[in-house]
């Protein structure tokens, strides 16, 4: 009777630890930031940023290009007008110099062809049109080559990662470990997510700086139709 009443009260101590600890668990939140996240992805990641800081340079760079060649002067044409109509034709080249913008550069060629005939002109003006938006796409290829790149170098990383996993598993038999295979799978998983965003950031700034061109050639052909409606215009 002794010894059963002394399991009970075994039992019953037990039950009230457990019950305790089950209620009272002990919790460790692991943190890790964003360095230490990048470097788990391995040597691919070097390339993956190498890209996105030469296509940052670019898009920064070519932004400042832009909004130079996209200043705009409401007054001009109508100078350029009086100056030819007064055969002043020094003061329009000086103003077009003046100006140094990619239209201002297009109406000073046509001054210098003027006398001859209409059509060659044009064409002299457009030939000039031809350079300047060269110009201003200088660098557009680097960073379409990086829209299109990263996201291929995250997915390479992605298969060597698992590549490492893989052969880590082989290597370790029947006593497989997840800490050995930790290593494998970080490297796949963040340089996709890194070459996927690269990606992203790369693609978006080829497609605004390609919107911004846009607008200044538009604004190239405006000056360029202004100018041989200027030219056709019937003498007084």
């Amino acid at each position: 009777m002794n010894l059963l009443l002394f399991i009970q009260e075994n039992l019953t101590e037990v039950a009230s630890t457990t019950s305790v600890e089950l209620l009272s668990p002990t919790t460790n939140e692991v943190k890790i930031n964003i360095l230490d996240l990048a470097l788990k992805g391995g040597w691919l990641m070097i390339p993956i940023a190498v890209l996105l800081f030469i296509a940052i340079g670019i898009l920064i760079e070519r932004i400042l290009v832009i909004n130079k060649s996209a200043k705009e002067d409401n007054t001009f044409m109508d100078r350029i007008k009086d100056y030819i109509h007064e055969g002043n034709i020094k003061s329009a080249e000086k103003l077009c110099q003046t100006a140094n913008t990619p239209y201002a550069r297009m109406i000073e060629k046509g001054i210098q062809r003027l006398g001859r005939p209409m059509n060659d002109i044009l064409v002299a003006i457009e030939n000039v049109g031809n350079i300047e938006v060269a110009k201003l796409e200088k660098g557009f290829a680097w960073i379409a080559t990086t829209a299109a790149t990263a996201p291929m170098l995250g997915f390479l990383g992605t298969v060597t990662g698992m590549v490492r996993a893989f052969f880590d598993m082989a290597n370790a038999g029947s006593n497989v470990d997840i800490s050995l295979l930790s290593s494998g799978i970080y490297e796949a998983l963040v340089t996709t997510i890194a070459g996927l965003i690269v990606g992203l950031i790369a693609l978006f700034a080829y497609n605004y700086l390609v919107a911004r061109v846009n607008n200044v050639i538009t604004k190239m052909e405006t000056r360029t139709m202004d100018f041989m409606d200027l030219l056709n215009e019937p003498t007084k």
